[in-house]
């Protein structure tokens, strides 16, 4: 599974972004599908998961700025940020989990898109 990132960029505090990924491959299933974030200097974390049944997992930290949707016929995921702030600067990376026909999964990563927001 190859995923492709677009939409990352520099705005301003209280602006919004939106990030989109597209996942391309052969596999059995890709699920869930999501975007984790690293700062400098920190270590990566989750902002947020969505599964193929429509099950949304949230950090705390954008929860009522930040939210996800997928395509599952297109395997997209996109990423909508509102009123971002400068804590939110980072690298997104797109996640993918996929299984093939065997049952075996496996851990995809895009190459990661920065977003920076100036104050």
């Amino acid at each position: 599974v190859e995923l492709a990132e677009t939409g990352g960029g520099v705005v301003q505090t209280g602006e919004s972004l939106r990030l989109s990924c597209a996942a391309s491959g052969s596999f059995f299933s890709i699920d869930p599908m999501g975007w984790y974030r690293q700062a400098p200097g920190k270590q990566r974390d989750l902002v947020a998961t969505i599964t193929s049944g429509g099950t949304i997992n949230l950090a705390d930290s954008v929860k009522g700025r930040f939210t996800i949707s997928r395509d599952i016929v297109k395997n997209t995921v996109h990423l909508q940020m509102n009123r971002l702030r400068p804590e939110d600067t980072a690298v997104y990376y797109c996640n993918a989990v996929g299984r093939d026909y065997g049952g075996a999964k496996y851990t995809f990563w895009g190459q990661g898109t920065q977003v920076t927001v100036t104050s």
